[in-house]
Protein backbone atom coordinates (compact mmCIF):
# COMPACT_ATOMS: atom_id res chain seq x y z
CA UNK A 1 0.00 0.00 0.00
CA UNK A 2 1.59 3.31 -0.98
CA UNK A 3 1.76 5.81 1.60
CA UNK A 4 -0.65 8.82 1.91
CA UNK A 5 -0.15 12.56 2.40
CA UNK A 6 1.35 11.96 6.39
CA UNK A 7 -1.27 15.41 7.50
CA UNK A 8 -4.30 13.08 6.47
CA UNK A 9 -3.60 9.78 8.55
CA UNK A 10 -5.55 9.47 12.03
CA UNK A 11 -4.02 6.73 14.22
CA UNK A 12 -7.19 5.57 16.88
CA UNK A 13 -5.52 3.56 19.91
CA UNK A 14 -6.42 1.71 22.74
CA UNK A 15 -4.28 -1.14 25.17
CA UNK A 16 -5.57 -3.36 28.41
CA UNK A 17 -3.94 -5.67 30.16
CA UNK A 18 -4.76 -8.10 32.23
CA UNK A 19 -3.36 -10.89 34.71
CA UNK A 20 -4.85 -13.90 33.29
CA UNK A 21 -6.68 -16.57 35.11
CA UNK A 22 -2.90 -18.80 36.54
CA UNK A 23 -0.71 -15.71 37.52
CA UNK A 24 -0.99 -13.69 40.82
CA UNK A 25 0.27 -10.66 39.00
CA UNK A 26 0.85 -8.91 36.08
CA UNK A 27 4.13 -8.36 35.00
CA UNK A 28 3.40 -7.11 31.41
CA UNK A 29 3.10 -3.26 30.82
CA UNK A 30 1.84 -0.98 27.87
CA UNK A 31 2.60 2.63 26.51
CA UNK A 32 0.37 4.67 24.25
CA UNK A 33 1.99 8.21 23.53
CA UNK A 34 1.27 10.71 21.35
CA UNK A 35 4.38 12.98 20.10
CA UNK A 36 3.27 16.70 18.93
CA UNK A 37 5.66 19.85 18.30
CA UNK A 38 4.29 22.26 20.66
CA UNK A 39 4.89 25.94 21.17
CA UNK A 40 4.89 27.99 24.57
CA UNK A 41 4.00 31.64 23.90
CA UNK A 42 5.33 33.64 26.90
CA UNK A 43 4.10 37.17 25.18
CA UNK A 44 2.52 38.26 22.81
CA UNK A 45 0.09 41.77 21.56
CA UNK A 46 -1.96 39.06 19.60
CA UNK A 47 -4.87 37.04 21.00
CA UNK A 48 -3.96 33.33 21.28
CA UNK A 49 -3.39 30.55 23.12
CA UNK A 50 -0.85 30.03 25.36
CA UNK A 51 0.15 26.73 24.07
CA UNK A 52 -0.01 26.00 20.37
CA UNK A 53 0.57 22.24 19.19
CA UNK A 54 1.64 21.72 15.22
CA UNK A 55 0.21 19.28 13.05
CA UNK A 56 2.28 16.70 13.07
CA UNK A 57 1.68 13.71 15.39
CA UNK A 58 4.04 10.61 16.20
CA UNK A 59 2.29 7.43 18.04
CA UNK A 60 4.19 5.43 20.19
CA UNK A 61 2.93 2.64 20.91
CA UNK A 62 4.78 -0.28 23.61
CA UNK A 63 4.06 -3.96 24.78
CA UNK A 64 6.67 -5.23 27.80
CA UNK A 65 6.08 -8.81 29.07
CA UNK A 66 8.44 -8.97 32.02
CA UNK A 67 10.53 -11.98 33.30
CA UNK A 68 12.03 -12.78 36.64
CA UNK A 69 11.05 -13.94 39.99
CA UNK A 70 9.31 -12.63 42.71
CA UNK A 71 8.49 -8.56 41.13
CA UNK A 72 11.42 -8.73 39.16
CA UNK A 73 9.86 -9.26 35.92
CA UNK A 74 7.18 -6.29 36.30
CA UNK A 75 9.76 -4.06 37.83
CA UNK A 76 12.24 -4.30 34.85
CA UNK A 77 9.17 -4.15 32.14
CA UNK A 78 8.41 -1.25 34.09
CA UNK A 79 11.72 0.19 34.25
CA UNK A 80 12.27 -0.40 29.97
CA UNK A 81 8.77 1.37 29.43
CA UNK A 82 9.91 4.43 31.85
CA UNK A 83 13.20 3.98 29.90
CA UNK A 84 11.77 4.64 26.43
CA UNK A 85 9.38 6.69 27.90
CA UNK A 86 12.33 9.39 28.50
CA UNK A 87 13.99 8.73 25.42
CA UNK A 88 11.10 9.70 23.49
CA UNK A 89 10.70 12.60 25.48
CA UNK A 90 13.81 14.31 25.19
CA UNK A 91 16.03 12.79 23.11
CA UNK A 92 14.45 11.32 19.90
CA UNK A 93 14.31 13.74 17.34
CA UNK A 94 11.40 12.55 16.03
CA UNK A 95 9.48 15.37 13.92
CA UNK A 96 12.25 15.49 11.79
CA UNK A 97 12.03 14.18 7.93
CA UNK A 98 11.77 10.89 8.87
CA UNK A 99 11.69 9.85 4.89
CA UNK A 100 15.12 8.42 3.04
CA UNK A 101 17.52 7.80 4.83
CA UNK A 102 16.26 9.89 8.13
CA UNK A 103 13.83 7.04 8.24
CA UNK A 104 16.97 4.87 8.78
CA UNK A 105 18.17 7.48 12.05
CA UNK A 106 14.86 7.11 13.22
CA UNK A 107 15.61 3.23 13.39
CA UNK A 108 18.92 3.35 14.91
CA UNK A 109 17.55 6.04 17.29
CA UNK A 110 14.81 3.72 19.01
CA UNK A 111 17.73 0.54 18.52
CA UNK A 112 19.44 3.45 20.98
CA UNK A 113 16.34 3.40 23.36
CA UNK A 114 16.09 -0.32 23.82
CA UNK A 115 19.83 -0.44 24.49
CA UNK A 116 19.95 2.13 26.99
CA UNK A 117 16.43 0.35 28.21
CA UNK A 118 18.50 -2.89 28.87
CA UNK A 119 21.66 -0.47 30.65
CA UNK A 120 18.79 0.57 32.69
CA UNK A 121 17.45 -2.69 34.02
CA UNK A 122 20.93 -4.16 34.72
CA UNK A 123 22.16 -1.15 36.81
CA UNK A 124 18.64 -1.46 38.74
CA UNK A 125 19.49 -5.33 39.03
CA UNK A 126 23.21 -4.65 39.97
CA UNK A 127 21.90 -2.25 43.30
CA UNK A 128 19.36 -4.98 43.75
CA UNK A 129 20.57 -8.47 44.17
CA UNK A 130 17.01 -9.80 44.92
CA UNK A 131 16.35 -8.24 41.37
CA UNK A 132 19.44 -10.10 39.67
CA UNK A 133 18.92 -11.45 36.64
CA UNK A 134 15.34 -9.98 36.21
CA UNK A 135 14.35 -8.87 32.27
CA UNK A 136 11.67 -7.70 29.82
CA UNK A 137 10.88 -8.61 26.36
CA UNK A 138 10.11 -5.06 24.56
CA UNK A 139 7.80 -4.65 21.17
CA UNK A 140 7.67 -1.01 20.04
CA UNK A 141 5.80 0.43 17.13
CA UNK A 142 6.21 4.24 16.20
CA UNK A 143 3.90 5.85 13.64
CA UNK A 144 5.43 8.66 12.09
CA UNK A 145 3.52 10.29 9.12
CA UNK A 146 2.32 7.36 6.88
CA UNK A 147 5.22 5.17 8.08
CA UNK A 148 5.51 2.75 10.63
CA UNK A 149 9.05 1.60 12.60
CA UNK A 150 8.42 -1.10 15.05
CA UNK A 151 11.85 -2.26 17.23
CA UNK A 152 11.43 -5.71 18.33
CA UNK A 153 13.62 -8.01 21.31
CA UNK A 154 11.79 -11.25 22.34
CA UNK A 155 8.79 -12.91 21.93
CA UNK A 156 5.81 -10.87 22.15
CA UNK A 157 4.92 -9.53 18.68
CA UNK A 158 3.61 -6.93 16.16
CA UNK A 159 0.83 -8.00 13.76
CA UNK A 160 -0.52 -5.67 10.52
CA UNK A 161 -3.79 -6.57 9.55
CA UNK A 162 -3.95 -4.85 5.81
CA UNK A 163 -6.68 -6.10 3.04
CA UNK A 164 -8.22 -8.31 5.64
CA UNK A 165 -5.04 -10.43 5.87
CA UNK A 166 -2.92 -10.44 9.09
CA UNK A 167 0.93 -10.44 8.56
CA UNK A 168 3.14 -11.07 11.47
CA UNK A 169 5.87 -8.58 11.65
CA UNK A 170 7.90 -9.79 14.50
CA UNK A 171 9.91 -13.05 14.55
CA UNK A 172 9.99 -14.98 18.32
CA UNK A 173 13.40 -14.73 20.05
CA UNK A 174 12.87 -17.80 21.06
CA UNK A 175 15.74 -21.01 21.07
CA UNK A 176 12.40 -22.82 19.30
CA UNK A 177 12.20 -20.69 16.91
CA UNK A 178 16.06 -20.32 16.13
CA UNK A 179 15.77 -24.36 15.70
CA UNK A 180 13.07 -23.49 13.28
CA UNK A 181 15.16 -21.55 11.55
CA UNK A 182 17.72 -24.19 11.56
CA UNK A 183 15.05 -26.54 9.88
CA UNK A 184 15.47 -28.96 12.95
CA UNK A 185 11.85 -28.19 13.95
CA UNK A 186 8.67 -27.63 12.12
CA UNK A 187 6.70 -24.14 13.47
CA UNK A 188 3.94 -26.52 14.47
CA UNK A 189 6.04 -28.04 16.81
CA UNK A 190 8.05 -24.98 18.11
CA UNK A 191 3.94 -23.12 18.85
CA UNK A 192 4.04 -25.87 21.71
CA UNK A 193 7.28 -26.89 22.47
CA UNK A 194 9.09 -26.11 26.16
CA UNK A 195 11.76 -24.31 24.30
CA UNK A 196 9.36 -21.86 22.91
CA UNK A 197 9.46 -20.27 26.48
CA UNK A 198 13.22 -19.90 26.45
CA UNK A 199 14.20 -16.28 25.21
CA UNK A 200 17.46 -15.64 23.51
CA UNK A 201 17.23 -11.91 22.98
CA UNK A 202 15.62 -9.57 25.81
CA UNK A 203 16.34 -6.37 27.61
CA UNK A 204 17.84 -7.38 30.92
CA UNK A 205 18.23 -11.38 31.52
CA UNK A 206 21.23 -13.26 32.18
CA UNK A 207 23.44 -11.71 29.60
CA UNK A 208 23.78 -7.76 29.29
CA UNK A 209 23.13 -6.65 25.79
CA UNK A 210 20.52 -6.93 23.09
CA UNK A 211 19.71 -6.09 19.79
CA UNK A 212 16.51 -5.64 18.71
CA UNK A 213 14.96 -6.45 15.15
CA UNK A 214 13.48 -3.29 13.40
CA UNK A 215 11.15 -2.95 10.34
CA UNK A 216 10.39 0.03 8.34
CA UNK A 217 7.11 -0.05 6.20
CA UNK A 218 4.35 2.46 4.47
CA UNK A 219 0.93 2.45 5.91
CA UNK A 220 -2.30 3.62 4.88
CA UNK A 221 -5.92 3.99 6.17
CA UNK A 222 -7.27 0.73 7.16
CA UNK A 223 -4.31 -0.73 8.35
CA UNK A 224 -4.56 -2.08 11.68
CA UNK A 225 -1.53 -3.08 14.23
CA UNK A 226 -1.48 -5.27 16.93
CA UNK A 227 1.31 -5.63 19.75
CA UNK A 228 0.35 -8.09 22.10
CA UNK A 229 2.58 -10.25 24.70
CA UNK A 230 2.43 -14.13 24.33
CA UNK A 231 -0.45 -14.42 26.97
CA UNK A 232 -2.34 -13.89 23.63
CA UNK A 233 -1.16 -15.55 21.07
CA UNK A 234 -0.42 -18.88 23.42
CA UNK A 235 -4.11 -18.75 23.76
CA UNK A 236 -5.55 -17.57 20.24
CA UNK A 237 -5.15 -18.66 16.58
CA UNK A 238 -3.63 -15.94 14.29
CA UNK A 239 -6.69 -17.07 12.11
CA UNK A 240 -9.17 -15.89 15.36
CA UNK A 241 -7.25 -13.23 15.95
CA UNK A 242 -7.71 -11.80 12.42
CA UNK A 243 -11.20 -12.11 12.25
CA UNK A 244 -11.90 -10.06 15.06
CA UNK A 245 -9.81 -7.54 14.35
CA UNK A 246 -11.23 -7.49 10.28
CA UNK A 247 -14.78 -7.51 12.14
CA UNK A 248 -14.96 -5.12 14.60
CA UNK A 249 -13.96 -1.44 13.86
CA UNK A 250 -13.23 0.13 17.03
CA UNK A 251 -9.84 -0.35 18.56
CA UNK A 252 -11.11 -0.55 22.33
CA UNK A 253 -13.87 -3.11 21.45
CA UNK A 254 -11.44 -5.35 19.43
CA UNK A 255 -8.75 -5.00 22.07
CA UNK A 256 -10.96 -5.80 25.14
CA UNK A 257 -12.73 -9.10 23.14
CA UNK A 258 -9.17 -10.52 22.39
CA UNK A 259 -8.61 -9.97 25.93
CA UNK A 260 -11.51 -11.84 27.18
CA UNK A 261 -11.61 -14.61 24.63
CA UNK A 262 -7.49 -15.12 25.91
CA UNK A 263 -9.01 -15.62 29.24
CA UNK A 264 -11.84 -17.83 28.05
CA UNK A 265 -9.17 -20.03 26.41
CA UNK A 266 -7.57 -20.62 29.33
CA UNK A 267 -5.62 -17.53 30.76
CA UNK A 268 -2.39 -19.46 31.82
CA UNK A 269 -0.59 -16.52 31.76
CA UNK A 270 -0.53 -12.55 31.72
CA UNK A 271 -2.32 -10.89 28.44
CA UNK A 272 -2.00 -7.52 26.97
CA UNK A 273 -2.53 -5.96 23.94
CA UNK A 274 -2.76 -2.57 21.77
CA UNK A 275 -4.95 -2.47 18.73
CA UNK A 276 -4.21 0.64 16.56
CA UNK A 277 -6.29 1.53 13.29
CA UNK A 278 -4.83 4.01 10.55
CA UNK A 279 -7.69 6.13 9.56
CA UNK A 280 -8.07 9.22 6.58
CA UNK A 281 -8.43 12.05 8.15
CA UNK A 282 -12.06 13.80 8.06
CA UNK A 283 -11.95 15.79 4.42
CA UNK A 284 -8.56 14.43 3.44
Amino acid sequence: MAAGNPSSLLVRSFGLTHQGKVRKDNQDQFLIAELAKSMRVQQSSVAQASTQYGDDRGHLLVVADGMGGHAGGEHASALAVGSIEDFALNTLKWFFQHEGGEGQNVLVDMQTAVRLADVRVFAEAAAHPELRGMGTTVTMAYLLGATLFVIHVGDSRCYILRAGLLYKLTHDHTVAQELVNQGVMTSEIAATHQYSKVITNAVGGSKQGTEAEVHKLAIGPGDVILLCSDGMTDMLTEERIAEILRTEPDPAKACKLLVEEANAAGGKDNITGIVARVEAATGA
